[in-house]
This record gives C-alpha cells, sequence and structure tokens, in this order.
C-alpha cells in the first residue's frame, strides 16, 4: 500500500505542478516569453485566498475566485508593464526583467504581511478517503487536486481549438506578423493568454497551501522552478505536454523522497529533465521547428 499511497501522492503532486507549468508554457508558446515571475503570482494568489477567509471571512468558492480576479489583473498588468515593452528585446533582457518582476513580488508581500510563516487553512471540505481498512488513504486535497488538473486541462484543450480567442492564440504561436495581418489583435491575445495564465496559477497557490499548508513570500519559488521544469520535460509550448511533464515530475519526487533521499530529491529531479533533454531536446512531446535562416 505503501507504493500506491506514494503513486497517488505524486500525481497530486504532479498535478500541482502541470497547472502552474501551464502558465510558463502558454505564455512560451505564443509570447516565446519565459515568465519567472509565475512562481511568485501562486503565492499573491494564495495570499488573496488566506486574506479572504481570514480576514474578511468569506466561504472558500469566493475566496479562490477573488484570488483568481486579483491574479488575472496582476498577469495583466505584469505583461503590460514588464513585457510588452521588450516584445523585440533579446531574450537576456526578457530573463532579467522576469527575474526583477519576481523579486519585486515577493518584497512586496514581505511588507505587507511579513516574513513570518502563515498557517493556512485547507480549502476542501470534506475528510480523507479511507481504503482497504484504512490500510490506504487518500488525502481530500489529492483527490481534488487531481481532478482540479484534468477540468483545466480538458477545459483548456477545448477552448483553445473550439473558441475564437483560442483560435486566435494558436495562429499568434505559430506567427505574430501572419496572424496580424490576418486582423487577430496581438496584443490583446497575449494579454489574455497571461490573463489566464495567472488566474490558473491562483488556483494552483490555493491547493498548494492546501496540501502544504505554510505560506510565506518565497512559497512560490521552488514550485515556480520545478513547474518550469515539468513544462520543459513535457514540451515547452505543448498544453498535453505541460500535464505529463508535471505528473511526471511530482511522481519522481516523491518516489524518490520515499526511496532513496529527502535531501537529494531535486537534484534526481533535475538530473531526469538533464537526461531526457539530452535524448530528446524539445521535451516528451515537444516538436521540432525549423526555422526560416
Amino acid at each position: 500500500m505503501t507504493f500506491i499511497s506514494n503513486l497517488i501522492n505524486g500525481i497530486s503532486l504532479g498535478s500541482v505542478y502541470a497547472i502552474i507549468a501551464l502558465g510558463y508554457t502558454m505564455v512560451y508558446g505564443i509570447a516565446k516569453m519565459l515568465n519567472f515571475a509565475h512562481g511568485d503570482v501562486i503565492m499573491i494568489g494564495a495570499y488573496m485566498s488566506f486574506c479572504a477567509t481570514t480576514y474578511l471571512h468569506l466561504p472558500v468558492p469566493a475566496a479562490i475566485f477573488m484570488a483568481m480576479c486579483v491574479c488575472t489583473i496582476l498577469g495583466i498588468v505584469i505583461e503590460g508593464l514588464a513585457y510588452k515593452p521588450l516584445r523585440r528585446a533579446t531574450s537576456l533582457a526578457v530573463l532579467i526583467t522576469a527575474i526583477g518582476v519576481s523579486y519585486f513580488l515577493q518584497n512586496i508581500a514581505l511588507i505587507i504581511w511579513g516574513s513570518a510563516p502563515k498557517t493556512f487553512s485547507s480549502v476542501v471540505p470534506f475528510g480523507s478517503l479511507r481504503l482497504f481498512g484504512g490500510e490506504l488513504i487518500i488525502t481530500a486535497e489529492s483527490i481534488v487536486t487531481v481532478l482540479a488538473n484534468i477540468v483545466i486541462m480538458v477545459g483548456l484543450a477545448i477552448f483553445t481549438k473550439k473558441s475564437k480567442m483560442g483560435k486566435a492564440m494558436r495562429a499568434v504561436s505559430e506567427d505574430k506578423d501572419a496572424a496580424e495581418l490576418m486582423g487577430i489583435n496581438v496584443n490583446v491575445t497575449i494579454s489574455v493568454t497571461f490573463a489566464i495564465g495567472s488566474a490558473l496559477a491562483a488556483i494552483a497557490g490555493v491547493l498548494l497551501c492546501s496540501a502544504y499548508p505554510v505560506l510565506m513570500p518565497t512559497t512560490g519559488a521552488m514550485p515556480g522552478i520545478k513547474a518550469f521544469t515539468a513544462a520543459v520535460f513535457g514540451g515547452i509550448g505543448s498544453i498535453p505536454g505541460a500535464m505529463l511533464g508535471g505528473i511526471l515530475l511530482g511522481i519522481i519526487e516523491i518516489f524518490s523522497k520515499s526511496y532513496i533521499s529527502t535531501q537529494l530529491s531535486d537534484a534526481i529531479v533535475f538530473g531526469v529533465l538533464i537526461v531526457v533533454l539530452l535524448v530528446k531536446p524539445t521535451g516528451l512531446l515537444g516538436k521540432k521547428i525549423a526555422e526560416k535562416v
């Protein structure tokens, strides 16, 4: 039962990584930018939910909705102020800006909420599921996280394939200039992409802190890095790749902690990524794109 329990925990953790990785993979796939401040948007979303339930005494659905709204606005503001002026800039300039935005958000959180860890109350209203006479315990947070991941992935796949905005996103990801010539508003499309990714980051932040109930200004830093690793692992720019990479990364991390070493688990995770990229540089589901010269 220990193996099954670890597998379920790995899928649950991987589902959080997958939801976070969507923000990375969508922004890179459409805007060709790496938003390394995405992990800190997760943290802001968790703090918003915490404040809504603790200080405003809002019900959980309202608190999550409030967190999503704040992060959506934050994502649009970050894109407009920090990334929009750098559309034609070098990758290095975008990277440095993203790191600057990340530290800015962390320090804003530090000023507002302080460095002391907050105890985050789970948003899941029901208890754990006990199977096989109590030998296998599946936490309610794990169940909700996995279900949320599936619903988000299916909904996002339908949105990108069927909706007008989704088709515009796919067109912009293929060729910005050609999409603009066809009448697509590239700026609005990219802003909507950041908005969606940031709203999903809020959900991921709430689910992450429900499972690991400690909240501080650096809460989103390591999950953000691991989610980016998951996006690269699965094939950055691919929505199914983000899901596959996130779940595999979560399973590898939990099994590494359980059977090898807690201290070495992160090194093992990044080591597996290196091996995969050596064999398949585009990631598991990534496609090699030929560039014109």
